[in-house]
């Protein structure tokens, strides 16, 4: 008898281990705010990489991939735990960061994507964004937290000194892309400019009258990471084989987009309904050299210094390693 309450409890012992280090069998992912920026998340949905590289680890997972967008959804979500990785840029990513230090513990995985953003406006009187003026609006995707509401408070600093920093915040507006360009373009909605990304940046240009005065890694000073991912230490504690599955695909979908563009360009033009884009036009635009698939950040230290500066984060990482978990090669990232 007693070696049979020795051989439950250890059979007892094995399955609460067995339990406790079982991996997830199924996470959430947002697909994002769309665009050329989050491509490689319809590159790793349509061709089910992240389930590739689990079964290379030994594990089964299910992606159930969402659609929704945005910064602010972004970051709800995962910190309910309704998403388990998030797509975001920079900005968005640093202030989450900051207040998670200590608590839940969001951290970067890799960068996702650089690519510049352009103030794109049709109202004469704007030439640079020291002509706005009045009830002037910008669309941004969000106030204050976005990629261009810090790159307009960069600006601001440097032309008019760190007082100045938030002067243009009550001339930006939150919206989403496709809203805000709808909005430039039939010049309804009280929308003076539009800060856009690839393909719809390209799209406002190419109208008549629609002109960019900011583009974004100019006032940067080089190119700069506009998407990457992130997720809980929990999560990646908890689930070492499907966190690297994902990063694991996250670089295969990168490089897939550099070895095959029409390829790579037809998925973002079903992604986005198909309509006005062509494969040409999506395919001149991967060739673009300003446009990057890389999982090395790129001036992710200036946003956290500058933020840091003006009193928008309460911490200020030492060095880009204090921003990611380890996994991802940072020897060329800033």
């Amino acid at each position: 008898m007693k070696n049979v309450f020795t051989t439950l409890a250890l059979t007892a012992g094995l399955f609460i281990t067995t339990a406790a280090n079982a991996e997830v069998s199924e996470i959430r992912v947002p697909l994002g705010a769309g665009g050329f920026g989050f491509l490689p998340l319809h590159i790793m949905k349509t061709h089910n990489l992240v389930e590739k590289h689990a079964d290379l680890q030994g594990v089964k997972v299910k992606v159930n991939w969402s659609n929704f967008g945005g910064p602010s959804a972004m970051i709800d979500a995962l910190v309910s735990g309704s998403a388990d990785f998030i797509s975001a840029g920079p900005p968005s990513f640093l202030i989450l960061w900051d207040k998670t230090k200590g608590g839940v513990d969001v951290k970067g995985v890799a960068a996702m994507s650089s690519m510049p953003m352009n103030l794109n406006t049709r109202a004469e009187h704007l030439k640079t964004v020291d002509d706005l003026r009045g009830n002037d609006k910008v669309a941004v995707t969000s106030v204050k937290s976005s990629i261009p509401s810090i790159v307009m408070q960069m600006y601001a600093v440097k032309k008019y000194g760190k007082e100045q920093a938030f002067r243009f915040d009550p001339f930006t507006v939150s919206m989403t892309h496709g809203d805000a360009a709808s909005a430039l373009l039939s010049n309804s909605a009280g929308i003076s400019g539009h800060f856009a990304s690839a393909p719809l940046d390209q799209a406002e240009r190419k109208t008549p009258g629609v002109r960019s005065i900011m583009n974004s890694d100019d006032v940067m000073g080089g190119s700069t990471t506009f998407t990457m991912i992130s997720t809980t230490k929990r999560f990646q504690e908890r689930n070492p084989k499907v966190y690297g599955a994902f990063l694991s695909a996250l670089k295969e979908a990168q490089d897939m987009i550099k070895n095959d563009k029409p390829g790579s360009a037809q998925i973002l033009i079903d992604s986005m309904g198909g309509g006005k884009w062509t494969l040409n036009d999506m395919v001149a635009m991967l060739n673009d050299p300003s446009i990057k698939y890389t999982t090395a950040p790129e001036n992710v230290m200036k946003y956290a210094n500058f933020m840091h500066d003006i009193g928008s984060l309460k911490n200020r990482p030492t060095s880009v390693r204090d921003l990611f978990f380890p996994g991802v090669d940072l020897s060329s990232g800033n």
